[in-house]
């Protein structure tokens, strides 16, 4: 079935191609299948003026209002001015403890959906398929919800309750599956995908089509007459979405053609490397699952030399939890101070986050050389690895420069990751905020206007989520609000 789906696509692109499944996608597939906010009657929102702008335009829903008018003098926690405003919408003064309900109701209107499939390797659920099910949630559990299916009301129902207000991976991912389904949108889910390539095409009169791939110029193609004499009657652009779909049959090429493409693959595609020598050996890993496989074929435990784990955050935290739990010795290595402000052990409320403050406190009190109460682990704050040796030794040098070596029997590298924008024309630096460099979603992100989220320096192309700054779910939802309300006003503009 899902073959057929992508042989027998219409004649005309597809309105909108979404690359990634994960909340950010579902989200977006939410409000372009035809799913309108409107202000409920009768709602008071707690910011005065902001329910003044909303008592402005009772009857027009909030995707054909201007975002930016709506949004602006709003402050939270995130930096997007939309992000702000939909969350603010939807959790009102939840930063400071408030509890009023969402302002917002929500009306099935069809006649305005945008034709649109979304492309995912998993299930929907994106990243969350690779989470330890067992692992908690950063974020409070209602945050992680997505419009008209509270989060809370959904864990109710299994008869389960949130612990210190935070939710576990494993019913993050069943809750996104079950939002899907609930909001009938796996028509338009496609699994088992891998994108490949994304080109934008120029479509010239008597000429057909031609890539434009960044430095290399432009390379004729193949184009269908029906899609050539569409898009000569309108922009003579439109997106190729390429890749690999992987059915009971096996490993097939796939293409798509759409007038826009929206990119929603978030950051945890490619872990980040230390780049020292010795880093490629088999003992050396990048992935918290790594460990959690490693656990369960015992390929280490209390007798075994220590693990080594890298990195100071949330990830490293988790690892060492996950160690500590199972009895597995530790090495603990970070660049940072322990007191150091920018570490997120010191940003988190201790009452919120016992686990990563337990953490925090073995990171401060057993560090070499004044051991402390906790068996089978060891802190080397402001430490960097030098190499691993082939006999599975790590040389560290300290802040100090004072080299010291330790036997190791895994190592685990857990100092962040990256987008893998490889599908891109040199792997979308030419869409960063600093060309120059490689997409960060915490330092170089991709260049979007703040109220559609089009990429700046591309026309039809859109990021959202970590792609484009928004790392936290509660947030990325507004990147779904702009999008959707930059794509219905073009949709506007074509009728059938």
């Amino acid at each position: 079935m899902l073959h057929t789906q992508l042989e027998h696509r219409p004649a005309k692109p597809l309105p909108v191609v979404i690359i990634g499944n994960g909340p950010s996608g579902i989200c977006l597939s939410y409000l372009l299948s035809g799913n309108v906010p409107y202000v409920r009657r009768d709602s008071v929102h707690p910011n005065p003026i902001l329910q003044r702008k909303l008592e402005e335009l009772p009857e027009v829903s909030i995707l054909d209002q201007d975002l930016e008018y709506l949004s602006e003098g709003l402050e939270g926690r995130s930096s997007s001015p939309v992000a702000l405003l939909f969350d603010s919408l939807l959790r009102p003064d939840t930063d400071f403890g408030g509890t009023a309900e969402s302002v917002l109701t929500w009306w099935h209107q069809p006649e305005r959906a945008v034709p649109h499939l979304v492309l995912g390797k998993t299930l929907p659920g994106g990243a969350w398929h690779s989470i330890e099910g067992s692992m908690f949630t950063l974020s409070q559990g209602e945050w992680m919800g997505l419009p008209d299916v509270p989060f809370k009301d959904w864990l109710s129902k299994k008869k389960r309750g949130f612990r210190n207000n935070r939710a576990t991976a494993g019913d993050i991912v069943q809750y996104y599956q079950y939002y899907v389904a609930k909001k009938e949108l796996r028509k338009n889910f496609l699994c088992g995908l891998l994108v490949t390539c994304v080109k934008k095409l120029s479509v010239e009169p008597g000429s057909g089509c031609r890539a434009q791939d960044s430095g290399d110029g432009s390379s004729p193609c193949t184009l269908p007459e029906t899609l050539q004499a569409h898009h000569q009657e309108e922009n003579g652009t439109l997106f190729k979405v390429e890749g690999l779909v992987t059915t009971v049959g096996g490993t097939q090429p796939f293409s798509i053609y759409a007038e826009n493409v929206v990119l929603a693959t978030g950051t945890y595609d490619s872990p980040s490397w230390l780049g020292v020598p010795g880093e490629h050996l088999p003992f050396v890993h990048h992935t918290l699952s790594a460990l959690e496989e490693a656990v369960k074929s015992k390929e280490m435990g209390m007798m075994s030399d220590p693990i080594l784990i890298v990195g100071a955050g949330l990830t490293a935290a988790d690892a060492i939890l996950f160690a500590h739990h199972c009895n597995v010795p530790v090495i603990h290595a970070f660049r940072r101070r322990v007191n150091d402000p920018g570490l997120i052990f010191n940003q988190l409320p201790k009452t919120m986050y016992p686990e990563y403050h337990k953490v925090h406190q073995m990171m401060k009190e057993q560090a070499i050389p004044c051991p402390g109460p906790y068996e089978c682990y060891t802190s080397l704050p402001e430490h960097h690895v030098v190499s691993f040796t082939e006999d599975r030794k790590c040389i560290f040098s300290d802040k100090n420069g004072h080299r010291k070596m330790h036997n190791i029997s895994m190592a685990f590298v857990l100092i962040g990751s990256n987008p893998n924008l490889s599908y891109l024309p040199n792997n979308g630096m030419d869409l960063a905020v600093d060309g120059g460099q490689l997409v960060s979603s915490k330092r170089n992100p991709i260049d979007t206007d703040p109220f559609t989220y089009e990429c700046v320096h591309e026309k039809g192309l859109y990021a959202m989520g970590p792609l484009a700054g928004d790392n936290f779910v509660r947030f990325v939802q507004g990147g779904a609000l702009a999008i959707a309300s930059s794509l219905m006003k073009k949709a506007d503009k074509h009728p059938p």
